[in-house]
């Protein structure tokens, strides 16, 4: 769930009229006054305290996010940080070679010299936060137009970061929430100094591959360990041998003891984005126009990436991390579309608006709210086939292809270069050779060549509502959109074509070779149609963007007496629920209840040759032997994952499940096919998040890797 703003939950649009305990995405400094009684009578025997406190040291100060985009927790007082297999899976990849293959063999550092650094990657601890609403909307009007309001609010945004940073100590983010009704900052510190532990080879990591994705029953051990280090004194530093492991000022005792249904448990984590205000016609331009387009194009895109890394080790591992984030988004929109027509969204959120219109019309509220549904239908409606090219286009020019944007950029810089005066030029010259070297490392180019041909003809024959790109157009009226011999000639006569290319045109600039370069006009071509905006469009988003927020504010003030939370928007936040099972349906279960898998699952769909279904014979060595030490449970199985109703959504892979103690107990990693429209809308009959159990995890570590000496630096509670 790697890879993907929480504003604060629907009052008349998607929620129920009573916002249940398991639902919503809280803001950890609101816990004591929103959460904390219903959380008690639930289970949890900490205080809000010690959850979080500015003061004194918590929960939050052993929560991480993960490298931008995945969450992961302190286990042990050096350091010790664990997270998804499928968020540390770019730098397992990365630091994977044919001929020393950890993303499917495995890693264990058995000594923290052993310990590998890949090239960039950070943790960022949480500090503190703030309410800075009023201050910030003090510098606004309603009579500004929203590019005047953005610039207004921008200026008094760096204000308050500078006035927290401490002189560059701590980041800090001021971010926008209920739509741009309230603003509050946080205070982070980040640490760049982060080192590969251990993880398990990709059969048990990975196990189920794209084919049991978002799907229970679930047998996979999502896991993987890295270690933060920093200076001698303690502080955030770059990578150095000098560096020492990190002393956190708290740690996650693990827990043993297991789970049994109707549990309390919590996470803490930072989902990325849900959209539980978008309105009935912006789901449904989703539904119709842009995800279908999402997924065509994604499933393009991996069909000729597993083309060529079916053929070459290296350029399995060079493209493992792209091929994962792009198959996780293809079954992803694909399970949105099906979910939210299943649940008829856009007519209960219609049947929504229509109500709020007829409010937002009476006398007191009509200078203000009478128009906001009318302008933001008029939006979507002038939006819908732009939204349809704008993601076949981005397939195209970015997700799927490392040659879309590379010529425009490298072009425009080469074009800077030629014109720069020799002391310029010298500088230069060394930077832009590191960055040619680094866009081209992994880069292999009859991949690149076959995929951009395709995206082009898929765009250009597929998004015909709107205007494409005026050099593609003209390219593909000579070939019947087929893009092929185009792209082949391009690529054999193009400076951008390789490494050396590149950097031979650095020793020897001529500015008719970029602008004559046909990889080139063709890049800037897809930049400029990515970044235009009709005028049309442009008029329409001004009353659009403050329709939004209206339409936010209006929901809120017809309804106070309700309890709201914030969407989704990568920032730290707890969840809270139960240890619960979901409806069979026609799905086997291995295990007797449908809230938990064990390893006979496991072992039950092994299949000898199948990347997915592969399991290393060491598993099932130990699996025959039932050899499973202390981690197995009470009735004589080994727990591979557990079902919770938590309210999660992407970001959240990697987060900690803990129980009313604070200990941890398993390792969040996925949500369910049947509840997919989460983003969009809590169903909390079938909403829950997947899990893998933490005696797995130990299981994995110990009796299966025998890296004990990590076992041995966790606080272990029996």
């Amino acid at each position: 769930m790697k890879k993907l703003v929480l504003f604060l939950t629907v009052a008349l649009m998607a929620l129920p009229l009573k916002v249940k305990a398991d639902e919503g995405m809280w803001f950890l400094m609101f816990i004591e006054r929103l959460n904390h009684r219903d959380m008690q009578k639930m289970g949890l025997q900490l205080t809000a305290e010690e959850i979080y406190s500015i003061n004194n040291n918590s929960l939050k100060d052993a929560i991480v996010q993960f490298d931008g985009g995945c969450t992961a927790e302190i286990i042990s007082n050096q350091g010790l940080v664990l997270t998804n297999h499928h968020c540390g899976y770019d730098k397992i990849a990365e630091l994977s070679t044919p001929q020393d293959d950890i993303l499917t063999n495995g890693f264990w550092a058995k000594n923290k010299a052993e310990e590998r650094a890949p090239k960039e990657i950070s943790v960022r601890f949480f500090v503190r936060m703030d309410d800075v609403s009023k201050r910030i909307l003090g510098v606004t009007n309603p009579k500004m137009t929203e590019a005047e309001r953005e610039k207004a609010i921008k200026e008094e945004i760096a204000k308050i970061e500078k006035e927290n940073n401490e002189g560059g100590k701590y980041t800090v983010s001021v971010r926008s929430f209920f739509q741009g009704n309230e603003y509050y900052y946080f205070v982070y510190q980040d640490f760049e100094d982060v080192r590969l532990v251990g993880t398990p080879p990709n059969a048990i990591g990975k196990y189920g591959g794209d084919t049991d994705n978002w799907e229970w029953p679930r047998h996979t051990g999502d896991f993987s360990l890295f270690r933060v280090y920093t200076d001698a004194n303690g502080n955030p530093a770059p990578y150095s041998p000098n560096n020492i492991p990190m002393k956190p000022k708290h740690h996650l005792p693990v827990s043993m003891a297991g789970v049994q249904e109707g549990d309390f448990s919590m996470i803490l984590g930072y989902p990325g984005r849900t959209n539980r205000w978008m309105p009935a016609q912006g789901i449904a331009q989703n539904v119709s126009f842009a995800y279908p387009a999402w997924v065509e194009g994604s499933k393009l895109g991996m069909d000729v990436m597993k083309k060529y890394m079916d053929q070459n080790d290296e350029v399995r591992l060079n493209y493992a991390s792209k091929y994962a984030s792009i198959a996780n988004y293809w079954k992803n929109r694909q399970g949105m579309i099906d979910a939210l027509k299943e649940h008829k969204t856009v007519d209960k959120k219609t049947k929504e608006e229509k109500a709020f219109d007829k409010w937002a019309n009476k006398k007191e509220n009509k200078e203000v709210y009478g128009n906001v549904i009318k302008d933001i239908n008029a939006y979507y409606a002038a939006t819908n086939e732009k939204s349809r090219h704008d993601n076949y286009l981005s397939l195209a020019l970015i997700r799927a292809s490392d040659m879309g944007a590379l010529p425009y950029s490298f072009g425009n810089a080469f074009l800077q270069y030629i014109t720069a005066d020799d002391a310029t030029k010298a500088q230069m010259k060394p930077a832009l050779e590191e960055a040619i070297k680094e866009a081209y490392a992994t880069m292999y180019m009859p991949l690149e060549q076959e995929m951009m041909a395709k995206q082009l003809g898929l765009y250009a024959s597929k998004s015909t509502g709107y205007e494409i790109a005026p050099y593609v157009k003209e390219i593909g009226s000579k070939s019947n959109n087929d893009f092929t011999s185009y792209i082949n000639n391009a690529f054999a006569n193009s400076i951008f074509a390789s490494e050396e290319k590149a950097l031979a045109f650095l020793n020897n600039p001529n500015a008719d070779l970029v602008n004559n370069d046909e990889l080139f006009k063709l890049s800037t071509d897809l930049v400029r149609q990515y970044n235009t905006v009709p005028d049309n469009v442009k008029a329409l988003q001004n009353d659009y963007q403050k329709s939004y927020r209206l339409l936010v504010d209006g929901l809120r003030k017809a309804n106070p007496d309700k309890k709201y939370y914030p969407d989704a928007n990568s920032t730290l936040r707890l969840t809270y629920g139960t240890v619960r099972d979901l409806p069979r349906g026609n799905k086997v279960n291995d295990a007797t209840e449908n809230w938990y898998t064990t390893l006979d699952g496991t072992i039950a769909k092994h299949k000898a040759g199948d990347e997915e279904f592969e399991n290393p014979q060491r598993l099932i060595d130990l699996y025959n032997a039932k050899d499973y030490g202390p981690y197995a449970d009470k009735d004589g199985s080994l727990h591979v994952n557990f079902l919770t109703d938590h309210d999660i959504t992407g970001g959240n892979s990697g987060s900690p499940v803990l129980n009313g103690k604070g200990e941890l107990i398993g390792l969040a990693f996925d949500g369910n096919i049947e509840a997919m429209a989460g983003d969009v809308i809590f169903d909390p009959k079938l909403q829950r998040t997947i899990n893998v159990d933490i005696r797995y995890v130990l299981f994995v570590i110990d009796k299966y890797a025998g890296a004990t000496n990590l076992i041995e630096e966790m606080t272990i509670v029996k």
